[in-house]
């Protein structure tokens, strides 16, 4: 059978029907109207499942995988469409640690962390040999290292491998059995594939305390008469639920409500039947520490849009890293692996080279705890971080830990660094840590960084390196341009962490030191 339409169709497809061509597959009883293409009637979710097929080298029978997934079709969330293939937790699984549903040991996931930071610093070469002369440090670098932008250790693993979550978000919406009153998270990529909410009971990087917190939350949302919260537009009330623990076992609980219509007296009464059930009902299993109620119109609300309102118990939670001691406030910010912290905190320490007359520049610090862990090594800590309830937090951490040597700044990096750089025009050894959200550092960031001449040293942390973090890292070592006139820096040193074992994430620390004006 000749296809003379395959050229018009979109490039994946062409790939798909190239590798399908090759294979045998029987196409027996599939019909082919108007453009004669079996891949033009069908969603991206098909061509989807076509290549899985593909990939495997299997015998497919297309008329199979055209009834269960009919155009028009209305697809109902309580029939396992994927049923042959996967079951919905094994949807979740791939979803939220892929390569523990894989099979993959540990130490198979550490060499495959290793490999995909390589690729992150080759594509990074790449980039770099397109805006820098040939004979820059970091072009020969990548001729030493297999084309790497610098060398690469080996990826540090984390102490512990299950339970490590510090924090669980967990979602309410429809579950397996179509019951909109389910506690867990979101398996599903879209519409096609029915997005639903899967318990996260197999989900082995949770810990069982958060588990067991989302079970009984359950329990009780199910036996309220008030509705879910789906879709803000439809009403309900029931949003989600966080859990927050530390070393010692404690426990936060944070309930995100949606008042909607609902009288203050009526959310009120609901607050005090929280209280009930989780101190003297049934919830009291749970044994929690501070009870958390946020009532919030948005997805997401800072504290000071929908203040978090403490229903029992205390206010806060203290977690202990490297010995030193630090505050948890329903939104502060923490590293979700506390034992993996402290691994990550302790390659800060050791390969940025601080001294004792070295002034630390702690951007996007969050609640301190990097400058606080490295305060007894440095001259002087200086953080800066937008989040004002974090600062708060930052300069709480530094009197619990006797720290007086830090200064914590309010304010958006952006801004407030410009106008710091030209303090620390006379200081004689900076050393800067940059640990920002994953839409990396504003250009006008890395441009003051690179216009301090007294800030050699800088180390870059980043959880999602191959996304925004790229474009940063071009801007800290690409030639002088506008207003960025300093020299260059050049990656000296990466190390990966683990910090989310069986998940493929990987934390990438890159040592950046700045370039020899005779180099450039």
């Amino acid at each position: 059978m000749a296809y003379s339409t395959t050229t018009k169709m979109a490039a994946p497809c062409r790939k798909i029907f190239a590798c399908a061509s090759r294979v045998p597959i029987d196409f027996s009883g599939v019909s082919f109207p108007e453009r004669n293409c079996f891949f033009f009637q069908h969603s991206t979710r098909r061509v989807r499942l076509a290549a899985r097929y593909v990939w495997a080298r299997s015998i497919v029978s297309f008329r199979k995988l055209e009834s269960s997934l009919k155009p028009g079709e209305p697809q109902n969330v309580t029939e396992n469409t994927l049923k042959d293939e996967e079951s919905i937790q094994d949807r979740l699984l791939k979803q939220v640690i892929p390569l523990w549903r894989s099979g993959m040991s540990y130490e198979a996931q550490l060499k495959w962390k290793y490999h995909e930071a390589a690729h992150v610093l080759k594509i990074l070469a790449r980039k770099l040999s397109a805006v820098c002369p040939p004979d820059w440090p970091v072009m020969r670098q990548a001729e030493e290292n297999s084309g790497m932008c610098c060398p690469l250790d080996n990826t540090k693993p984390s102490p512990i491998t299950e339970g490590y979550r510090n924090k669980s978000g967990f979602s309410i919406n429809k579950g397996p059995d179509g019951n909109e009153k389910t506690v867990g998270l979101f398996a599903g990529r879209g519409r096609r594939y029915n997005i639903i909410c899967v318990p996260a009971d197999r989900c082995i990087n949770i810990p069982e305390a958060h588990l067991q917190v989302a079970r009984v939350y359950q329990q009780y949302i199910r036996s309220s008469p008030l509705p879910a919260c789906i879709l803000f537009h439809e009403g309900g009330h029931w949003r989600d639920i966080t859990v927050r623990t530390n070393v010692a076992g404690d426990k936060m609980v944070i309930i995100t409500f949606f008042p909607g219509q609902l009288s203050q007296e009526d959310m009120e009464a609901e607050k005090s039947k929280i209280v009930e059930f989780f101190i003297n009902g049934p919830g009291k299993v749970c044994n929690i520490t501070s009870l958390y109620f946020q009532a919030s119109e948005k997805t997401r609300s800072t504290h000071q849009e929908a203040p978090y309102q403490l229903l029992h118990g205390e206010p806060y939670i203290y977690e202990t890293c490297l010995g030193r001691q630090f505050r948890i406030s329903p939104e502060a910010f923490f590293q979700t692996n506390t034992p993996g912290a402290e691994v990550l905190y302790q390659t800060i320490a050791e390969i940025s080279g601080v001294t004792a007359n070295t002034t630390l520049l702690d951007i996007c610090c969050g609640t301190g705890t990097i400058g606080i862990v490295l305060a007894d090594s440095v001259k002087k800590v200086i953080g800066v971080e937008v989040v004002s309830q974090a600062v708060e937090d930052a300069n709480v951490n530094a009197v619990l830990n006797d720290v007086e040597n830090a200064e914590f700044i309010c304010g958006k990096a952006e801004t407030v660094l410009p106008h710091l750089v030209p303090e620390l025009q006379n200081t004689p050894e900076v050393v800067a840590v940059v640990d920002p959200a994953r839409k990396g550092l504003n250009p006008k960031v890395t441009g003051a960084i690179r216009n301090c001449p007294s800030l050699n040293r800088l180390v870059y942390i980043s959880c999602k390196p191959r996304g925004e973090t790229m474009r940063n890292f071009i801007e800290l070592c690409g030639p002088p341009t506008g207003n960025v006139q300093g020299p260059p820096f050049v990656p000296v040193q990466a190390v990966p962490i683990d910090m989310f074992p069986h998940t493929s994430h990987v934390e990438l620390v890159v040592l950046f030191e700045r370039q020899k004006a005779q180099t450039v």
